[in-house]
């Protein structure tokens, strides 16, 4: 009986490796894919968004360029790639582990439930948002009193628990009179302000990219009812939690702390 030797998947790597590397060597300028990746990730983190856009897309016509008959699948693999580069770099800016990991699962979900032949450019430019979100909350604050830029860093955080402005001072050994009155004084809005704004920001995600009911995301965000989270979500986005759910056209809101140097 003749037994047929079966490849070891190291062998079989090597061997796909040795082919694909014969195959590119009739591409001049792959270098530059790897220079323009360097751009992208560099305008993620200083939150450039829209030039971020555009570098994407340049990713992208140089991967359809290579890709041919499986360009969609080559960038839906790509976009999951650049998705796990992203949550590295989150856990490199001291983004607790479990965040980092629902980033790059959130991202990857999307991916595979969202994108289809017609729609990856609209989820290049979604991924784009979601990732300079995630990196705004990242930036260490600029203010002048370095307990309310610990506060603001808590509180990104920490923003789907049910947190109060007497569980904040509580966490940083402070009266609540004091905080809130530094707070104000140092970001321009209350804590309690900007405790529903990061959550209206965070709320947004679920609401584009989840099945769950807004009921159940206002629950999740610890808003008393859904009737004060579509009050609060308006107050800010200036349209309601289903209106921006019906609508991918809607701009996700972000709020910018106004006495941030």
């Amino acid at each position: 009986m003749n037994i047929i030797a079966v490849p070891t998947i190291q062998e079989t790597i090597s061997k796909i490796f040795m082919a694909e590397s014969e195959n590119l060597n009739q591409y001049d300028g792959l270098e530059k894919f790897f220079e323009t990746e360097t751009q992208l990730i560099y305008e993620i983190h200083h939150l450039e968004k829209e030039k971020a856009k555009e570098t994407l897309r340049a990713l992208i016509d140089m991967i359809s360029l290579h890709a041919g008959k499986d360009t969609i699948r080559a960038i839906r693999n790509y976009y999951i790639v650049l998705s796990s580069v992203m949550a590295r770099k989150l856990f490199e800016m001291r983004v607790p582990p479990k965040k980092a990991f629902a980033f790059n699962n959130a991202c990857i979900e999307l991916v595979d439930n969202r994108m289809n032949d017609s729609e990856f450019l609209y989820v290049a430019d979604e991924l784009i948002e979601f990732f300079v979100s995630v990196i705004s909350e990242r930036k260490q604050p600029s203010f002048g009193h370095q307990t309310v830029n610990k506060v603001v860093m808590f509180i990104n955080d920490e923003v789907e628990r049910d947190l109060s402005v007497e569980d904040v001072a509580k966490h940083f050994h402070i009266s609540t009179s004091h905080l809130s009155r530094i707070f104000r004084e140092h970001a321009g809005i209350t804590l309690v302000e900007y405790l529903n704004v990061r959550r209206v920001e965070e709320s947004q995600h679920y609401l584009r990219h989840s099945d769950k009911g807004i009921s159940e995301i206002s629950k999740q965000f610890h808003f008393c009812n859904q009737s004060y989270f579509t009050r609060i979500f308006k107050k800010y986005t200036t349209v309601t939690p289903k209106q921006f759910r019906d609508s991918q056209h809607i701009p996700y809101f972000r709020y910018t702390l106004p006495n941030a140097k």
